[in-house]
């Protein structure tokens, strides 16, 4: 092993670089039926209509040259348009081009946020639970993540401006349309204070909202940057969940000035998005294939959520809860005290099923404190797997209950 001396930053996240290794082990282990990751189902990735796109735009007399070549650092223009068109102003957000900046997956508007604002030992504040892996970019970035108190809908507002005032927070990070890892939507009324409070105490508000439009049920909610008057609040959100996570394609919106100050980190960082993922991605919009697949999307992942939840009440220990989600990926469920999921994962892979332990999903808490919930996954697998699985898993952890007594 070489005797050299790593950055500070690589300590501070090795919790949870060490938990995201085995969650990516998980999803790509072609033996385990998986109800751990985030990806699509395969039968809605858009294979058979990028093969027809591929052949005639990558080509000389297409748009070979702008896919292969060097482009813009804030993205191509007419996808910038695109997620105007498509993806905001029908859900009643106002931006332009201006105001989106096209990114190299999901994540990367996290940690180009990060290095435009944080310092090391900077605030960031997060539900509890939080999604872990935009933490492990937090710590990255050598920010301290303080968890504030959350009910059943989400961020506790009170607590949050509790905390901005005590820590003197720069970013408050919230997922807050169908939350990973809870499925939990925030109430219009938060979602109104939260934009609030970035501008009243000058902070960000970081809305990551890649699940919003993959809804099944319920009223469409407001984006947060919807109530934003001071360009305090930042939209980020991806394209891995309604286009294709292996595009390595995502957006961040956000005042004009902030995605002029993005694109001069993303052109530190990696100079461009991926040019061939972005002319794909906007000739599947020009041609009206985003609303097709949406909607197929949205049929086959209702079914696998519905069959998750019947299941789960059916064959699940008395006692638990689980998160009812309108739409998104996940169910959250808490399991008795007397059930340890980190044990029952074990047990569950012993017949090729898997799913993910959430104690490690809470920023401020040992593990152990929450060993008891978890996070599952209803859109990877068909119907058919969804209920085989849950129904093992829920008489796995009737037995570790029954020998607790």
């Amino acid at each position: 092993m070489p005797n050299v001396k790593y950055a500070k930053r690589v300590e501070f996240m090795k919790d949870t670089a060490m938990y995201m290794r085995g969650l990516f082990d998980n999803m790509t282990d072609p033996n385990m039926r998986s109800f751990g990751g985030g990806a699509p189902a395969r039968s809605v990735l858009p294979m058979d209509c990028m093969e027809e796109i591929a052949g005639e735009v990558l080509s000389d007399a297409g748009r070979g040259f702008e896919a292969f070549q060097y482009s813009a650092p804030f993205g191509l223009a007419d996808l910038r348009q695109a997620v105007c068109d498509h993806l905001l102003t029908p859900t009643g957000i106002e931006a332009g081009p201006e105001n989106i900046q096209i990114v190299s997956g999901g994540l990367e508007s996290m940690y180009l946020i990060c290095q435009l604002f944080i310092e090391p030992g900077d605030v960031i504040l997060t539900e509890d639970p939080t999604f872990i892996h935009t933490t492990d970019t937090f710590k990255m970035c050598e920010a301290k993540v303080i968890a504030c108190e959350c009910d059943d809908h989400g961020l506790v507002i009170e607590d949050v401006e509790k905390k901005i005032q005590e820590y003197d927070a720069k970013i408050v990070y919230t997922v807050p349309t169908f939350g990973n890892p809870t499925g939990r939507s925030l109430p219009v009324e938060r979602r109104k204070a939260l934009a609030e409070l970035g501008s009243k105490y000058n902070i960000i508000i970081l809305e990551d909202d890649p699940y919003r439009d993959v809804r099944y049920s319920g009223e469409v909610l407001p984006a947060i940057y919807s109530f934003d008057k001071t360009g305090n609040t930042i939209m980020a959100c991806s394209f891995s969940k309604i286009f294709a996570p292996g595009s390595r394609l995502g957006y961040a919106v956000a005042d004009p000035e902030i995605i002029y100050a993005l694109r001069d980190i993303k052109i530190a960082t990696n100079s461009q998005p991926p040019g061939i993922s972005e002319v794909l991605l906007a000739e599947y919009f020009h041609r009206g294939y985003y609303e097709k697949y949406l909607a197929k999307m949205v049929e086959l992942y209702k079914a696998g959520r519905d069959a998750m939840m019947e299941t789960m009440d059916k064959f699940f220990p008395e006692g638990f809860k689980r998160t009812t989600p309108d739409g998104g990926y996940y169910v959250w469920v808490e399991f008795p005290k007397s059930v340890s999921t980190s044990k029952l994962k074990e047990r569950a892979q012993e017949y090729k099923f898997t799913f993910l332990s959430g104690g490690d999903w809470y920023p401020n808490s040992d593990p152990s404190e929450h060993d008891n919930t978890a996070r599952f996954n209803f859109t990877t697998q068909p119907v058919e797997v969804i209920k085989e699985g849950i129904e093992l898993i829920g008489k796995l952890a009737c037995e570790m209950a029954a020998e607790a007594k």
